[in-house]
Formats: structure tokens, C-alpha cells, sequence
């Protein structure tokens, strides 16, 4: 797979993922406005060219709050977020190529305010679905919010992760319309943040298109 070609979709108007971007950035700004004052952390799992935070928060009032983490383990992709961070004049955001299912790569910026988890449950098993999502325990403070996307093509798995989420101590905030072409959700941790486990591996990313053809259930 291409990922770097992959995000082209972003620049096609009306496109599913141009409109997805909008959401989630519109969600991460809602976050933002949310949070108490003083500063921030956010980290961004499997963060692409980091366009759902880097275009949001060049403008946002709150810009120089926040401190942010994105791991990317495509140098292609994470060479052009680190022009945009750059260009956007964002110091106090880093770019980290690395395994984003790695928990050591949050050490440091967690638990944190936000954690996106965007473009990454289609491309895992459920079983690492569940397991990410376990995992956000630790990524995420009490009171913090988890961003999160997923396709709605059968079999829908957008309802098990909201119960996934749900059990574990995340209550739903807000979640895309079934019929909106994609799916969007926003959960608040509620719950005790756990401390981070090292050398944890949360998923193995395999790639929609490759479990597609094998007709494995994500």
C-alpha cells in the first residue's frame, strides 16, 4: 500500500475522507475548547501526515498550549508533517517515526489530554482493536478524550468498539451518523488512568486491503 498516495483523498472536495478530516478536526477543536486552561498533551496513533492536528491547531487559540506527540511509522509521511510543523511555526509538536503500536513511544506524553486514534481500527483485527482500546486506559487521563475513526462497510464494527470503550470505563460523547459514509467517535475517560506498561504491544497493523482479501472480520 501507498500510504503517502493514500492521503491524496484529503485533497479531493467531497471525497469520504476530506469529509471525515473535517469531523475529526472539528471534534479535536471541540476537545480543546473543553479542556481546562494551562497546558496540554496530545499523542496521535499511526498519525499519517498529522493533517487531522496540524491543520486544526495552526489557527486555534490555544495553539502554544498544547504539546504534541505523532508517531508514524511511513518516513514518507512523516517527512511531510514535519514541513507542515515547520511552516505552521508548531515547535512544540514532534513527529516520531517509529512503530506506533509500540507503547514505549508514548512514554513521556502520557496520560495525556487527547488521544487520536484515527485511520487505524480498519486496518487491525478486532482482536487488536480490543486491545488498543485496553490500552487507552493508559494513554489517556481521567477526564481526557479518545478520538477515533472506523469504515461502517460490513461488518460494522463502529457498535462492538463503542462497547469496548464503554466497559472500560469511557463514556460515548458523540458518534457520526450511521449513514454518514464513515464513522467518528468521542469517548471521555471516566475511569482511573492506568500507568504505562513498557514494551507493550498494542496491535499488528495489517492493512485494510489485506484483510479485506483475506476475508478476515475487523
Amino acid at each position: 500500500m501507498d500510504w503517502q498516495g493514500w492521503h491524496d483523498d484529503y485533497d479531493v472536495p467531497g471525497s469520504r475522507l476530506a469529509r471525515r478530516l473535517q469531523v475529526v478536526q472539528e471534534r479535536i477543536r471541540l476537545a480543546l475548547d473543553s479542556c481546562p486552561s494551562g497546558p496540554l498533551q496530545l499523542v496521535s496513533l499511526c498519525s499519517g501526515q498529522g493533517r487531522d492536528v496540524l491543520e486544526m491547531l495552526t489557527d486555534h487559540p490555544r495553539r502554544d498550549d498544547v504539546r504534541a506527540r505523532l508517531v508514524e511509522l511511513d518516513s514518507g509521511n512523516t517527512a511531510i508533517a514535519e514541513d507542515a510543523i515547520k511552516a505552521a511555526g508548531l515547535g512544540q509538536v514532534e513527529v516520531v517515526t517509529a512503530d506506533a503500536a509500540l507503547t514505549d513511544h508514548y512514554r513521556g506524553m502520557v496520560p495525556a489530554d487527547i488521544v487520536l486514534v484515527c485511520g487505524l481500527f480498519g486496518n487491525i483485527t478486532d482482536e487488536d482493536i480490543e486491545r488498543t482500546i485496553d490500552t487507552c486506559g493508559q494513554l489517556c487521563k481521567t477526564g481526557g478524550t479518545v478520538i477515533w475513526t472506523r469504515h461502517r462497510a460490513a461488518p460494522d464494527r463502529v457498535p462492538w468498539i463503542c462497547r469496548w470503550f464503554e466497559e472500560r470505563g469511557f463514556n460515548r460523547e458523540w458518534l457520526s451518523e450511521p449513514d454518514a459514509g464513515f464513522g467518528v467517535g468521542v469517548h471521555r475517560f471516566t475511569g482511573q488512568s492506568r500507568p504505562l506498561i513498557s514494551g507493550r504491544r498494542m496491535f499488528s497493523f495489517v492493512g485494510y486491503d489485506v484483510l479485506r482479501t483475506e476475508n478476515v472480520e475487523t
